[in-house]
């Protein structure tokens, strides 16, 4: 038998189960292909928003009582929004998986979004914004995204705007479920000690709300950057990203590209690290990083170092790229990159919530459970050639554009 299955109801809910007999827990999520790149100006945070208020109570269940409920069993519930979906997930051992099942549908069918949980929430999350505006290490990945995506939903923060928080009412939180909570993006997924059959039967016992079918499809990104951008912070060190635009889920190229990514950056081995850090000692933090979207990705260089060193840093930076442009690396380097990357996959794997999680988002971008073994010879496939033409073709630093976090304008000395 299948260890991974996937039936599509008649009413298009799709769901995805990974049966591993050697647990005896699982980890389960409701998933909706919605976030905030399918928000507008106005209503920028909402798919977070809601994200907070299915905890806040539904028709028969009190916000206390729905943690209860889980937490007797030795159960977690939790959820997380991202810039194109959002997952509702509970876990918990085999023999209590129907409750929390339960559970989970009178949330995300009954939630009643009381008024006074509404104002209450709406000042937890504005706390939660401001941690983000404290935070230069989480505010940067906001302020680059929203820089290189200016004219596109993507370049919305997931969080939103106190504006939007404080606006929010009753029935804007059901018009946007109406508009965007629909059968046809709604997903169940579940890994660990788990019956695709009985998870099969739960859905059509539990799940009773009509949702509806939408044949809204979301705009691709077509890109447009704006200039390099400063952030004023009262902060001791600067915090700097370098980066551009790169092939998304869909394109074929993405895996390449990741693997480019490691070479520079991802990892203590990694080119950026041993040179910037470990030789010249001028940044505790240096990553590269690939945030990959459906149709666009988002390549580049983070970096945090104090603002006498911000320069040199960069420079060091910008002569990795070079290196990597003007010859092509060695077999055992770029074998270190494959095995660096297949062990994180592989690893990640032991733990069941990764797993459901990467069952649902390969459901959701390639409309198929892409299997490790074929992520694997992705990897695998990868030449030494194909780095070198990868690295001519994103590693152009005419490309990239700079956000800058510090107490000084870092930007009118940029190194050419």
């Amino acid at each position: 038998m299948k260890k991974i299955r996937v039936t599509e109801l008649p009413n298009g809910i799709r769901i995805v189960t990974e049966k591993i007999d050697s647990v005896k827990s699982f980890s389960l999520g409701f998933w909706f292909d919605v976030g905030s790149r399918d928000e507008d100006e106005n209503n920028n945070g909402i798919s977070h928003f809601l994200e907070h208020m299915f905890f806040k109570g539904t028709k028969k269940r009190s916000p206390k009582q729905i943690a209860e409920d889980v937490e007797s069993l030795g159960g977690y519930l939790n959820a997380f929004t991202s810039k194109e979906h959002t997952c509702f997930y509970g876990r918990g051992l085999d023999v209590h998986i129907e409750k929390i099942f339960e559970v989970l549908s009178d949330m995300v069918q009954n939630s009643v979004f009381k008024p006074s949980e509404i104002i209450k929430e709406a000042g937890v999350v504005i706390d939660e914004l401001n941690d983000i505006e404290d935070s230069p290490e989480e505010l940067i990945f906001d302020k680059f995204e929203t820089n290189i995506f200016p004219d596109d939903p993507l370049g919305y923060t997931i969080i939103g705007t106190e504006k939007n928080l404080k606006n929010f009412r009753q029935k804007d939180l059901f018009r946007y479920i109406n508009e965007r909570y629909k059968f046809n993006n709604f997903m169940v997924a579940a890994s660990g000690k788990v019956d695709h059959d009985e998870i099969v039967k739960f859905t059509k016992k539990y799940i009773k709300y009509n949702f509806g079918l939408s044949d809204y499809k979301r705009n691709i990104c077509t890109g447009s950057v704006n200039d390099d951008l400063y952030v004023y912070k009262n902060i001791q060190q600067a915090h700097i990203i370098m980066g551009r635009t790169a092939p998304g889920y869909k394109d074929k190229m993405r895996t390449k590209v990741s693997v480019l990514s490691h070479i520079l950056g991802e990892g203590s081995s990694s080119r950026l690290f041993q040179t910037v850090r470990e030789k010249n000692g001028i940044a505790y933090q240096i990553n590269s990083f690939l945030n990959s979207f459906y149709d666009v990705s988002t390549l580049g260089v983070y970096f945090s170092t104090n603002e006498k060193s911000a320069h040199k840093a960069e420079s060091l930076v910008l002569n990795e790229f070079r290196k990597l442009k003007g010859k092509k690396i060695s077999d055992e380097e770029l074998e270190r990159a494959k095995n660096f990357l297949k062990g994180n996959i592989i690893m990640s794997l032991e733990n069941t919530t990764n797993r459901m999680i990467r069952n649902a988002q390969s459901l959701i971008y390639y409309n198929k459970v892409k299997t490790v073994e074929e992520t694997i010879k992705e990897i695998e496939a990868v030449t030494r050639e194909e780095i070198l033409e990868l690295a001519n073709q994103f590693l152009d630093n005419n490309t990239y554009k700079k956000v800058v976090i510090s107490s000084k304008n870092l930007l009118l000395h940029s190194v050419a």
